[in-house]
């Protein structure tokens, strides 16, 4: 007759045990209602085009009352996907703590350009997406009019996104026109010379281009009297007085 083996027995109590406390542990809390509601920017965001109180609006309009309602009840990835959704927000997490908290955490939209026409006016982001002009912020970033052509919509995207993370060229450079043909002028902040940027290809080389002649022409008197820059050619800069 085998003897019983009081050690699996014990380990398997435990096992049951620690399982029980668990699921009992998990039905309290999910019945609990929220303690607290925590929102937080990404870093370096904080109140910009998007604030605390519109991300509260936004939690009321779809939880009612944010503290009253118990956890069980709440869709953490569907309220993800509402914040997700909102015009000026790039990505959301929202997720609840052990003590009770419901935490939003926003990361919102990066303005790269705004863009005016006639009947329209809204910004870029770095993804080329619209972004609605906001009463709270005002982003300096270049000012872009002309129709932009579809099938080349990444070469101005990525044009851009070169000119805003660039030090040198955010502060340089203020306006972007885009003509019928799809070439690109560019407007200097400090002097009347029109750069003449051509299709948005070969972004890269022309911007760098750009940079060494500005970098040489200041020390030159006589930069104050051209009239174009002209950037078309990715091995030469032509100036025009």
């Amino acid at each position: 007759m085998k003897k019983f083996n009081w050690q699996n027995i014990r380990l398997v109590f435990i096992i049951v045990l620690m399982v029980f406390l668990y699921s009992f542990s998990t039905k309290r809390s999910s019945q609990r209602q929220f303690k607290a509601v925590n929102i937080s920017f990404a870093a370096g965001e904080e109140n910009l085009f998007i604030t605390h109180e519109m991300v509260n609006n936004l939690l009321i309009q779809n939880l009612k009352e944010p503290l009253r309602i118990k956890k069980e009840k709440v869709d953490l990835n569907a309220l993800e996907t509402v914040f997700d959704n909102h015009e000026m927000i790039e990505k959301s997490e929202v997720f609840s703590t052990i003590d009770g908290s419901l935490n939003v955490h926003i990361k919102q939209k990066t303005p790269i350009v705004r863009y005016v026409s006639d009947n329209m006016k809204y910004y870029l982001d770095s993804k080329g997406d619209k972004m609605p002009l906001s009463e709270n912020f005002s982003a300096r970033v270049p000012i872009v009019v002309g129709d932009i052509v579809v099938d080349g919509k990444d070469g101005y995207i990525d044009l851009f996104n070169r000119i805003v993370k660039d030090d040198f060229l955010k502060k340089s450079i203020t306006s972007i026109k885009i003509m019928p043909s799809g070439n690109v002028v560019l407007t200097n902040r400090d002097y009347d010379f029109k750069i003449l940027f051509g299709k948005p290809i070969h972004v890269k080389e022309k911007l760098k281009n750009y940079k060494a002649f500005y970098k040489h022409a200041i020390k030159d008197t006589l930069v104050k009297n051209y009239k174009s820059i002209n950037l078309i050619y990715t091995d030469q800069v032509v100036c025009k007085k």
